[in-house]
């Protein structure tokens, strides 16, 4: 497996918790690449304990949204880590940059295998955190691994559907799709002929006078001392463009319906991509399925903000799903 040198002083954009012991560790998918993660865990914990592997959001590196969330979820008596993906941050792969949504669900559940086998984590108390399109990941994640007992979606993307559909659906057509098959084809020509692959661009920058709302609130995040990371894409140079081709063909959850594990999704009311954790959730069945929307909260504000991200909520979840023994219940065919 890649060999990989991780920085070792603390570079997050969040203050260090005196509460947790941070470490840095790596394991690897099974695709062969290997992933860098940040663990934290309580201090003087003793026994087994529940675990919880963080990523997001879609361009975002552990130094940002997920580790915040994974030292919280420590703080709360978890073992937690937070991950980059395959192909950014400090985690290995080649050519960089590029997403999957196989690869990038296979992220999760390589997380899962790690923390399987920590002498510290309980293997039957294994939970997921995705935020934005690692949202989508991590209940996609949850249909095919029975391993994770309880995910929470947060502010969630479905990356897939955006891509192949335009925001608000707005591009919903052959036509369009096809429009946008053409545009990465020939991108893919280009990016063979050059012996690289052209990036998208990250967050835009300078931000236009008439930029959408939700944009000016990536840019407050990615582009600011709030948020900013040398190794993230967002605040950088972006994902490669030819990312999209296998997110226009391959739609996740569709078997999300099929979940017997617990759900929790949470979003923002005034978020733009709210209308994603509102199909999702109506896809999922049984009665440990929740949607949370959090008055006021825009799609950012679950990234970083503290007085919003509702963390109580999250520990009675996970502490309860996580604790739970018994068959989990059955649910209905999908069709």
């Amino acid at each position: 497996m890649e060999q990989l040198k991780l920085t070792q002083e603390w570079d997050k954009v969040f203050p260090k918790s005196d509460k947790v012991e941070h470490s840095k560790v790596t394991f690897h998918n099974r695709y062969g690449i290997t992933l860098a993660a940040d663990v934290y865990v309580p201090k003087n914990a003793e026994g087994k304990l529940p675990a919880i592997a963080v990523s997001g959001p879609f361009g975002a590196v552990k130094e940002q949204t997920s580790g915040l969330y994974a030292q919280k979820m420590a703080e709360l008596g978890f073992f937690a880590i937070a991950f980059d993906p395959s192909y950014t941050g400090e985690s290995g792969g080649t050519p960089r940059y590029v997403a999957s949504p196989d690869i990038n669900t296979e992220d999760f559940c390589a997380a899962v295998d790690f923390l399987s086998v920590q002498k510290s984590v309980d293997p039957e108390r294994i939970g997921t955190i995705g935020i934005c399109g690692w949202g989508g990941m991590a209940i996609n994640a949850a249909s095919i691994d029975t391993r994770i007992k309880a995910t929470a979606a947060m502010t969630m993307y479905d990356m897939t559907r955006v891509t192949a559909n335009g925001y608000f659906d707005a591009e919903d057509s052959e036509q369009a799709r096809f429009e946008k098959r053409k545009e990465l084809n020939a991108q893919r020509t280009e990016d063979y002929k050059n012996g690289s692959y052209a990036l998208a661009g990250g967050v835009v920058d300078p931000l236009p006078e008439d930029a959408p709302q939700f944009v000016k609130d990536y840019y407050a995040y990615y582009k600011t001392p709030r948020g900013y990371h040398p190794r993230s894409l967002n605040s950088n140079g972006g994902w490669s463009v030819t990312s999209s081709l296998s997110f226009l063909n391959m739609p996740i959850l569709q078997y999300a319906c099929e979940i017997r594990s617990a759900v929790l999704l949470v979003h923002g009311e005034k978020a733009h991509s709210r209308y994603f954790s509102e199909t999702a959730y109506g896809k999922l069945t049984g009665d440990n399925k929740e949607l949370l929307i959090i008055p006021g909260a825009n799609h950012t504000d679950l990234y970083d903000q503290m007085e919003v991200i509702p963390f109580e909520k999250l520990g009675e979840f996970f502490g309860g799903y996580l604790n739970k023994t018994g068959g989990l219940p059955k649910p209905p065919f999908c069709r």
